[in-house]
Formats: structure tokens, sequence, C-alpha cells
């Protein structure tokens, strides 16, 4: 049931019975282009389910309220909710174009309830929260919002992708399951028939999206999870390493407010420090956040990894080595 804009005829209706201006299905299904039944169904729900003191005046061939004391419960949302709401839109409307803001705004202009009428002073939430990201991908306004009816509706897609690993660009036919907010970024996770199995993709990295006229059968949850949830970060799938990381005692007191996995393991160290415990699927992502830390973090397993960053080290002492400086006679 489409709420928003039946509840938008509420308001209606209610407006022009305090005005006694005996409104009747006919006035409400012309006011907006709707059908006769549906405008004698929203009286019939108003007056019903909402318990609106509703009389017919057949002389005025109209309906008028019999208790000028009713007052319209034009939503069911709390002020934190309401609140909830607003916040989220300020932090996530800058990862996604205006699309978020912009439809939020018009949402907010057909609410009966505004913010202010409960209380809540929208602007100035938009200066008591913020949300901050560096790196991230903020994906077009457009692709935003055509990834977002796709999702909704379970359209295929065929999508322009670029990888910036390999530079190749691809044309995909994608089945969207899933939207996925990773630090600032939008990935969605789909099926690719291209492919014939799950991928990832970047909405920053798609150059061009269509929304197709087919639709597809949603696939089993079981299917796509492991693209989601299970390992460390970004990179998912169905197998799992376990790595240990161990921190000195002085990083230690900042990485024990930290929770890197849902899942995670942390063992308190002789000499202060801590040992970090975890899954990934992919030494990617982790190893990018080991190498942040320098030498304050040593990885104790696996041995691949141990050598993958081992050799990092090594290039990275490479470039920054010096020359020898010249000796004094």
């Amino acid at each position: 049931m489409a709420v928003f804009p039946q509840l938008e005829r509420f308001i209606w209706f209610d407006g022009r019975l305090r005005r006694q201006s005996f409104p009747n299905a006919s006035h409400l299904a012309m006011r907006f282009e709707i059908s006769r039944k549906t405008a004698q169904r929203d009286i019939s729900l108003l007056r019903d389910r909402l318990r609106a003191p509703l009389a017919y005046d057949s002389t005025r061939k109209g309906y008028y309220y019999t208790d000028d004391t009713f007052q319209l419960s034009r939503l069911a949302i709390t002020q934190e909710e309401l609140l909830a709401l607003l916040v989220a839109r300020r932090l996530l409307s800058r990862t996604a174009g205006s699309f978020i803001s912009d439809a939020f705004r018009g949402f907010s202009g057909k609410l009966p309830v505004a913010a202010a009428a409960m209380g809540i002073d929208e602007t100035h939430l938009e200066e008591a929260f913020s949300a901050s990201w560096h790196g991230y991908s903020p994906a077009p306004d457009g692709i935003f919002r055509e990834a977002v009816q796709a999702l909704i509706e379970n359209r295929l897609v065929e999508i322009e992708y670029h990888s910036p690993g390999s530079g190749v660009n691809t044309r995909r036919v994608v089945e969207p399951h899933h939207l996925q907010h990773y630090m600032g970024s939008w990935v969605l996770i789909g099926y690719c028939r291209l492919r014939e199995d799950w991928r990832k993709f970047f909405l920053s990295r798609i150059d061009a999206l269509e929304t197709l006229s087919a639709t597809f059968e949603l696939r089993p949850r079981e299917q796509w999870a492991p693209q989601l949830e299970g390992a460390f970060g970004i990179f998912q799938g169905v197998a799992s390493i376990p790595i240990t990381l161990r921190f000195n005692a002085f990083r230690a007191r900042w990485v024990r407010e930290q929770v890197w996995h849902p899942e995670q393991e942390v063992r308190e160290t002789p000499d202060g420090g801590i040992e970090l415990s975890f899954t990934v699927a992919d030494f990617r992502e982790v190893k990018m956040m080991i190498l942040q830390f320098g030498a304050d973090v040593q990885v104790m397993k696996p041995e691949a990894l141990r050598k993958e960053i081992g050799e990092e080290v090594g290039r990275m002492s490479e470039l920054y080595l010096l020359p020898e400086a010249p000796s004094q006679m």
C-alpha cells in the first residue's frame, strides 16, 4: 500500500471536514485523480481504522465530524524514530550524491507532522551531527538512484564497469541482490551473468548503468551471504584464513577500543600488549591495515601473510634508502 500518498489524502479530507465543506468520495477522487472506489475505501479506513467520528449528511451529500475535538493521528512515528531518520540522512547523504538528502526533503515535505512540530530543529541537526571518511569513493547520484530502484524492483541491470587493478572495462548483465555501505563507499552485490558467479561492484566504478525491463527471481540469501559477512573487510569468500596480530603495549591502548571483526579474539600479552585474532578471506585489505601501524604490530600467523608483509617492508626500505654520507677527510 502506498502509505504516504494515502496519508496525504487523509490530511486533505480532514481539512475539508474541519472547514465544514462536506467532502465526499467524488471530491476526493477528483482532487487526487484516483478511482471513486479507492476514495470510498480511504473514507472507510479513516472511519473504521483511525476512529474518525464521520457521519454522512444526505442533504449536503457529504461527510462531517460529529466530534470537533477529534484529532487525526497523522503519522505513527515517535520523536526518536524521526530523529533517527534525520541523523541517518545526515550521515549517509554525502556518499550517494544528493539522492538521500533530496529524497528525504521531499519525504519530509509530504509529512504532516514536521520535525519542528515534534520539537526537533532540523537545521540544528545539520550542525549537530556529521560523518567523515577518507579514501572513500562516492557513488554518482544517477548510478545510485538506478541501482536502488533496480534492487527494489528485482530488475536486471546492464553496467559498464572498470577495474582499477586490471584497467579493463567490461559490460555485464547483473542481478542486483544487496547494496552495502562499506567505509563510506557503496558496493552492489549481484549475480554476474557474464562470470556466472557472485561479484561485488563498487558503484563509483560503474561508468554507465541501464535498468532493463526484465525481472529476475531472487536467489536464496545463503548464496550471496558469504559475499557480505564472515571474514574481515570487503573481501569475502567461502574459505577463511585465521590470522593473529601482536600489538605492542603502546599501540594496544588504541586497538583495545576497536572492533576489527565481530568474532575477533583479544588476548593480553605479558608485556602489556595484545594479540588480536580473526579470519580473512583475502590478504589485500588487512595488509594495508597492518602496514599503517608500522613497527607497532607484528604478524604472528599465518606464515604466508608474514612473508608478504616482510616483502613489502623490504620494498619500502629500498624506496626510502638514503645515500651514504660522503666521508670527511
